[in-house]
Protein backbone atom coordinates (compact mmCIF):
# COMPACT_ATOMS: atom_id res chain seq x y z
CA UNK A 1 0.00 0.00 0.00
CA UNK A 2 2.88 2.33 0.77
CA UNK A 3 4.29 1.78 -2.71
CA UNK A 4 1.04 2.85 -4.32
CA UNK A 5 0.96 6.14 -2.42
CA UNK A 6 4.62 6.82 -3.19
CA UNK A 7 4.03 6.38 -6.91
CA UNK A 8 1.31 9.02 -6.96
CA UNK A 9 3.16 11.62 -4.93
CA UNK A 10 6.73 11.07 -6.04
CA UNK A 11 8.57 14.36 -5.76
CA UNK A 12 5.47 16.36 -4.90
CA UNK A 13 5.45 18.27 -1.62
CA UNK A 14 2.36 20.51 -1.94
CA UNK A 15 0.11 22.49 -4.25
CA UNK A 16 1.33 24.55 -7.16
CA UNK A 17 0.83 28.30 -7.33
CA UNK A 18 -1.67 27.91 -10.17
CA UNK A 19 -3.81 25.50 -8.11
CA UNK A 20 -3.88 27.91 -5.19
CA UNK A 21 -4.83 30.84 -7.43
CA UNK A 22 -7.68 28.85 -8.96
CA UNK A 23 -9.06 28.02 -5.50
CA UNK A 24 -8.80 31.68 -4.41
CA UNK A 25 -10.59 32.81 -7.60
CA UNK A 26 -13.42 30.33 -6.99
CA UNK A 27 -13.80 31.53 -3.39
CA UNK A 28 -13.85 35.15 -4.60
CA UNK A 29 -16.64 34.43 -7.08
CA UNK A 30 -18.68 32.65 -4.40
CA UNK A 31 -18.22 35.57 -1.98
CA UNK A 32 -19.22 38.09 -4.67
CA UNK A 33 -22.48 36.20 -5.20
CA UNK A 34 -23.26 35.44 -1.54
CA UNK A 35 -22.66 38.81 0.17
CA UNK A 36 -25.34 40.86 -1.70
CA UNK A 37 -27.87 38.08 -1.16
CA UNK A 38 -27.19 37.93 2.57
CA UNK A 39 -27.65 41.69 2.99
CA UNK A 40 -30.89 41.55 0.98
CA UNK A 41 -32.25 38.80 3.25
CA UNK A 42 -31.29 40.73 6.38
CA UNK A 43 -33.19 43.81 5.20
CA UNK A 44 -36.22 41.74 4.26
CA UNK A 45 -36.13 40.04 7.66
CA UNK A 46 -36.48 43.37 9.47
CA UNK A 47 -39.49 44.46 7.43
CA UNK A 48 -41.12 41.07 7.93
CA UNK A 49 -40.52 41.25 11.68
CA UNK A 50 -42.21 44.66 11.79
CA UNK A 51 -45.23 43.30 9.90
CA UNK A 52 -45.40 40.25 12.18
CA UNK A 53 -45.24 42.40 15.30
CA UNK A 54 -48.04 44.64 13.98
CA UNK A 55 -50.16 41.54 13.40
CA UNK A 56 -49.42 40.33 16.95
CA UNK A 57 -50.38 43.71 18.43
CA UNK A 58 -53.63 43.76 16.42
CA UNK A 59 -54.46 40.23 17.59
CA UNK A 60 -53.73 41.20 21.19
CA UNK A 61 -55.97 44.27 20.90
CA UNK A 62 -58.78 42.14 19.48
CA UNK A 63 -58.50 39.74 22.43
CA UNK A 64 -58.37 42.66 24.87
CA UNK A 65 -61.51 44.20 23.36
CA UNK A 66 -63.29 40.84 23.45
CA UNK A 67 -62.63 40.58 27.20
CA UNK A 68 -63.43 44.21 27.97
CA UNK A 69 -66.69 45.39 29.45
CA UNK A 70 -67.53 47.97 26.79
CA UNK A 71 -65.70 46.52 23.78
CA UNK A 72 -63.52 49.64 23.69
CA UNK A 73 -60.21 50.80 25.06
CA UNK A 74 -60.35 53.11 28.08
CA UNK A 75 -58.79 56.02 26.20
CA UNK A 76 -57.25 56.61 22.80
CA UNK A 77 -53.47 56.63 22.80
CA UNK A 78 -52.77 59.15 20.09
CA UNK A 79 -49.06 59.58 20.74
CA UNK A 80 -47.06 56.57 19.66
CA UNK A 81 -45.96 54.25 22.45
CA UNK A 82 -43.94 51.06 22.71
CA UNK A 83 -45.35 50.31 26.19
CA UNK A 84 -48.12 47.74 25.80
CA UNK A 85 -48.97 47.87 29.49
CA UNK A 86 -50.25 51.45 29.02
CA UNK A 87 -53.03 50.25 26.69
CA UNK A 88 -55.94 49.46 29.02
CA UNK A 89 -59.58 48.46 29.04
CA UNK A 90 -62.06 47.77 31.82
CA UNK A 91 -63.00 44.15 32.37
CA UNK A 92 -66.49 43.55 33.64
CA UNK A 93 -65.54 41.64 36.81
CA UNK A 94 -61.91 42.26 37.75
CA UNK A 95 -61.18 45.91 36.96
CA UNK A 96 -58.57 47.07 34.45
CA UNK A 97 -56.74 44.79 32.03
CA UNK A 98 -53.87 45.83 29.82
CA UNK A 99 -52.54 44.75 26.45
CA UNK A 100 -49.28 43.30 27.78
CA UNK A 101 -51.33 40.52 29.41
CA UNK A 102 -52.41 39.39 25.93
CA UNK A 103 -49.00 39.48 24.25
CA UNK A 104 -45.84 37.43 24.49
CA UNK A 105 -42.40 38.49 23.30
CA UNK A 106 -42.33 41.75 25.23
CA UNK A 107 -39.40 42.78 27.39
CA UNK A 108 -39.66 42.76 31.21
CA UNK A 109 -41.24 46.23 31.34
CA UNK A 110 -43.96 45.42 28.77
CA UNK A 111 -42.32 47.18 25.79
CA UNK A 112 -42.02 45.79 22.27
CA UNK A 113 -38.49 44.75 21.27
CA UNK A 114 -38.28 45.90 17.64
CA UNK A 115 -38.27 49.62 18.39
CA UNK A 116 -41.58 50.24 16.62
CA UNK A 117 -44.18 52.40 18.31
CA UNK A 118 -47.95 52.10 18.14
CA UNK A 119 -50.92 54.46 18.39
CA UNK A 120 -54.38 53.19 19.34
CA UNK A 121 -57.90 54.50 18.90
CA UNK A 122 -60.75 53.76 21.31
CA UNK A 123 -62.28 51.23 18.90
CA UNK A 124 -58.98 49.28 18.71
CA UNK A 125 -57.46 50.51 15.46
CA UNK A 126 -53.66 50.18 15.61
CA UNK A 127 -51.19 52.37 13.72
CA UNK A 128 -47.53 51.35 13.59
CA UNK A 129 -44.59 53.75 13.34
CA UNK A 130 -41.32 52.19 12.23
CA UNK A 131 -38.04 53.05 13.97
Amino acid sequence: MKKVFKQFRYGQKGFTLVELLVVIAILGVLAAVAIPNVSKFMGRGKTESYATELSNVQTGVAALLADSKSGQLDAAIVSATADMSSVKATKSTTGDINLSQYMSGLDASGHVKTGCTYAFTIDGTVTQTLP
